[in-house]
């Protein structure tokens, strides 16, 4: 939409024939997320050209703020009077069109604005980096070698018509083979990568451009590793916020040739505007580093399915499991699951104490057997819930919890006899006592990961111990014998896989107050049984259940139809879009009074609350996809009107709070 208002206007007489600019402002207030016309003065008529960076005045500001040239017009057939374009910052078109398309769709659909998505599309500016890259010859067209492209072949021959859905740009959802693979180079990797890796390839053999987005830089190394190998170095581009400022504005800018390449990068990956996409890939949606924390909160999987509409690319959704997100899509018919020729599964037992054991024992005599069998043989994997050595402490009399006397933060212990430490501020409570029984005895009531293997050193002597968690990052673990002690979603790749896996704190895992949290769990240890060597024993260890039946079969897929049919009549997210609305009782009840009006088919049930939250209240509002797009539309508008409240008030008045009203649509938690 092309806006024009008194920011860009000048007192000045506009003369006839003139150029005139449309600029997105950055600026995070959200009634400037319009485009604005500025004059493009005849020294800047060539420099002046859609994509690039500016610098415009803005009344209201008394300044020349930044900004990006989306598009070139005539003035109306009416003078107006414009101000003009202060100066252009670099020749770089970092602004395709496609890249502004995507961030507009983006930002409409989640109520937000489109300076926020480019924000995160777009690194700043680096001069040398540009310069670099300015005076470079342009990169040379990638070729594939065709060895590497009948590898490539080879492996989506696993998959039945794989290969031909690449290339008509469909929409896939693929369960990925839960098994480990090794390179030429005997570096440990997984499966999945050796198969996004085999699709990118395949892609780029085509003159496509593929984006791959993975949630961490763990995920990332792998994917490196099988594509150093296999396509040529200048067409592998890293799209990662680890990377400094230069290395990240360098890999953006090499996105913007027309020579094809293959991006891997995480969340914000998809937005890279690289030539002529064929392929945009998302490992493992459902973990939570895909969800973007900043506004608008767009997940990755929403954009890529924006981008895929818009380019006409095909669209890979690989995990060990399904979200009920991808399941949605799956039923409705707008992606299609592609299962693979042959199944294969882990082997997964659920284990339980026996007749006449302890039901306290955390590690039943059966795990405990397949263990030390195991490590006969190589590492074992052991899966606990919590980092640290003692991360709950409650009284040992009352079996109250610790609390510390400063701030009310929970306890821990960094170890065995340690003074208790508070986890918010720091502070050593050396003389604690039970504020409801005055007791100074304290009693450990979970294990972390390092108490964990502490117990697993006492109880096998002489065996190697690793704890990997995020104080102890470990990417990989030799052929050894070892028992590897991880937090969920920090177990290291194994050579040659693990010789046995045991997932401990299942039960406790389940009772977090979370909707998701039976995908959550099942994402959680499916991706710990897929590391383990073909044949080896996945011990569940005190979970019974559809969650660990669902483990057991191997049927995550159909778990998430199950969690979705289960949520469809509960009218629960995905089976219906939330909305939540937070801000001042006015301002939140003004918002859900239009939305109402714009929105008439929202029924009494479709808002939940407001109640009270914070300084202020929240609202919920359900609504299905249909409407979408006008709820959206509506709620935008209420945030943008509360801002311009905000800052012109009314007269004898003190001016509103600042942003009094924030929306966020698609919430990945309904207790955020």
């Amino acid at each position: 939409m092309t806006a024009v208002d008194d920011e860009g206007s000048a007192p000045a007489g506009a003369q006839s024939g003139r150029r005139v600019a449309r600029v997105l402002i950055d600026s995070p207030l959200p009634q400037l997320d319009r485009l604005f016309d500025y004059e493009v003065p005849a020294a800047l008529a060539t420099e002046a050209v859609p994509g690039v960076r500016v610098r415009v005045p803005l009344r209201s500001a008394g300044r020349v703020v930044d900004g990006l040239l989306v598009d070139l017009g005539e003035p109306d057939a009416e003078s107006r009077p414009l101000s003009q374009l202060e100066a252009v910052v670099s020749p770089v078109r970092v602004l395709p069109p496609s890249l502004y398309a995507l961030a507009r769709r983006a930002a409409d659909r989640a109520a937000g604005s489109a300076g926020d998505i480019l924000r995160l599309a777009i690194p700043r500016r680096m001069v040398r980096a540009e310069k670099a890259w300015l005076a470079a010859d342009p990169p040379a067209r990638p070729t594939v070698d065709p060895t590497d492209l009948a590898w490539a072949d080879g492996v989506l021959a696993a998959y039945p018509g794989l290969a031909e859905a690449l290339d008509d740009g469909e929409r896939l959802a693929v369960d990925a083979p839960p098994i480990p693979s090794r390179l030429d180079d005997a570096r440990a990797i997984g499966s999945w990568a050796v198969l996004l890796g085999a699709a990118a390839t395949h892609v780029l053999a085509g003159g496509r451009s593929v984006v791959l987005a993975v949630p961490d830089h763990r995920d990332r190394a792998q994917l490196e590793a099988v594509l150093e190998a296999r396509i040529p170095s200048g067409a592998l581009v890293r799209d990662d916020a680890r990377q400094s400022g230069p290395a990240r504005y360098a890999a953006f800018l090499r996105t913007l040739s027309d020579a094809p390449c293959v991006v891997i990068g995480n969340r914000s990956a998809v937005y890279a505007p690289v030539s002529d996409p064929g392929l945009v890939a998302l490992w493992d949606d459902g973990d939570p580093l895909l969800g973007e924390p900043l506004s608008p909160g767009v997940h990755a999987r929403d954009a890529a399915l924006l981008r895929q509409e818009l380019d006409g690319s095909a669209l890979l959704f690989a995990g060990h499991t399904r979200t009920t997100d991808v399941e949605r899509l799956v039923a409705v018919g707008w992606v299609r699951d592609l299962p693979a020729a042959r199944r294969v599964s882990p082997r997964v037992v659920l284990t339980s104490t026996r007749e006449g054991e302890s039901r306290a024992a955390r590690i039943p005599s059966s795990a405990f057997a397949a263990a030390r069998e195991a490590l006969a043989e190589g590492p074992v994997l052991v899966q606990v819930a919590r980092p640290g050595y003692a991360p709950v402490l409650v009284c040992a009399a009352c079996r109250h919890p610790a609390r510390c006397p400063s701030c009310g933060g929970p306890l821990h212990a960094a170890r065995h006899g340690a003074v208790p430490t508070c986890s918010w501020c720091g502070r050593a409570a050396h003389a604690w006592t039970c504020p409801e029984c005055t007791s100074a005895m304290l009693r450990m009531a979970s294990a972390g990961s390092e108490r964990t293997a502490d117990e697993l050193g006492r109880a096998f002597p002489g065996t190697r111990v690793v704890v990997a968690d995020g104080d102890h990052p470990v990417t990989q673990v030799d052929a050894r014998p070892a028992l590897v002690v991880s937090t969920r979603g920090a177990e290291p790749l194994a050579l040659g896989g693990y010789r046995a896996v045991i997932l401990l704190d299942g039960d406790r895992m389940l009772m977090a107050d979370d909707l998701r949290i039976g995908e959550s769990c099942l994402r959680w240890w499916s991706n710990a049984a897929a590391l383990a060597a073909p044949g080896a024993p996945v011990h569940l260890v005190g979970v019974t259940g559809d969650v660990a039946r669902a483990l057991a079969t191997w049927t995550q897929a159909a778990y998430a139809r199950a969690e979705l049919a289960d949520r469809t009549p509960l009218r629960m997210p995905p089976a219906v879009r939330v909305a939540a609305v937070d801000g001042q009782r006015r301002a939140v009840d003004a918002a859900l009074a239009d939305l109402r009006r714009a929105v008439p088919e929202l029924d009494a049930e479709a808002v939940l609350g407001p109640v009270p939250r914070g300084e202020g209240v929240r609202a919920l509002v359900r609504f299905d996809y249909a409407v979408g797009a006008r709820v959206a539309a509506s709620l935008r508008a209420s945030v943008v009107s509360e801002a311009v409240k905000g800052r012109r008030p009314a007269k004898g008045r003190a001016p509103a709070a600042a942003h009094t009203l924030k929306v966020r649509v698609d919430v990945p938690d309904l207790d955020l």
